[in-house]
């Protein structure tokens, strides 16, 4: 397997020797800084809609496969006068921030040039470490027992990222069907509650998790209120079910 860094690999440039024919192509690529997108939208198209264009023509003309990665930002997070529910693959979008349109522009283009390949949205992803995402930063306050604010009011699909690649490795062998697929850990969850189970799973108090509004963050870019993503659709295609958020944050503290 082999990787490529953005030097490596400007995906907003056009064509691309790396690519051969019957490779995989996995394209985590992405302009994901979602609050810096509100005032630089052209960076944003240039990688999240250009660059995903390119890719997918790269490997429509070696005769690669692709799998692109999108985002539950794609949807609105409101569902009108009816009560919320998990989103399937064949929902209606109606993404709120450029980041979020911008990524479905992306996954239009992409399948516009390799209609084979697959598009999977995932969610809230983590690896937990010593990163920057959101877990490795409340794993860091739990180790301290400090107490913090988290919003309650934002709900999701945790995924962690050793299940994400499992799920992109059954992908990438040919047995899933279908251009849209779901790929989140199973759950609807707040932030505010993955915060507490991180306390309590690195034996910390999750009293010191104090949940919020949204409004008490107020951040350039909208967030959907709730983004929450069904697997039924995906399984249906042929792609096994992630297992529920709780174990696999448990997997994740513990490494």
């Amino acid at each position: 397997m082999q990787t490529f860094s953005s030097s490596e690999w400007d995906i907003t440039a056009g064509g691309d020797d790396h690519v051969s024919p019957g490779d995989v192509v996995v394209n985590c690529a992405a302009f994901t800084k979602v609050d810096l997108a509100e005032d630089e939208p052209d960076r944003a198209h240039a990688v999240n809609v250009t660059g995903a264009a390119n890719v997918a023509r790269v490997c429509a003309q070696a005769g690669a496969s692709l799998i692109h990665l999108s985002t539950d930002y794609v949807f609105s997070g409101s569902f009108g006068s009816g009560p919320p529910r998990r989103y399937d693959i064949d929902d209606q979008t109606g993404p709120q921030s450029v980041y979020g349109r911008t990524k479905l522009l992306g996954e239009q283009a992409v399948l516009a040039a390799l209609p084979s390949a697959h598009v999977v949205r995932t969610a809230w992803v983590y690896e937990g470490g010593d990163g920057t995402d959101f877990v490795a930063g409340i794993r860091c306050a739990a180790a301290a027992s400090d107490t913090v604010d988290v919003v309650a009011d934002q709900i999701g699909s945790p995924t962690y990222v050793g299940d994400l690649c499992d799920a992109l490795l059954q992908i990438a062998d040919g047995a899933v069907r279908g251009p849209v697929l779901h790929a989140a850990n199973d759950g609807a969850v707040s932030r505010f509650e993955q915060a507490q189970a991180v306390y309590a799973v690195l034996g910390a108090d999750p009293d010191l998790v104090r949940p919020v509004g949204t409004d008490r963050h107020p951040r350039p870019a909208p967030r959907p209120a709730y983004s929450a993503l069904s697997a039924e659709g995906s399984a249906r295609a042929g792609l096994t079910p992630l297992r529920d958020w709780r174990a696999a944050l448990a997997e994740a503290l513990s490494r």
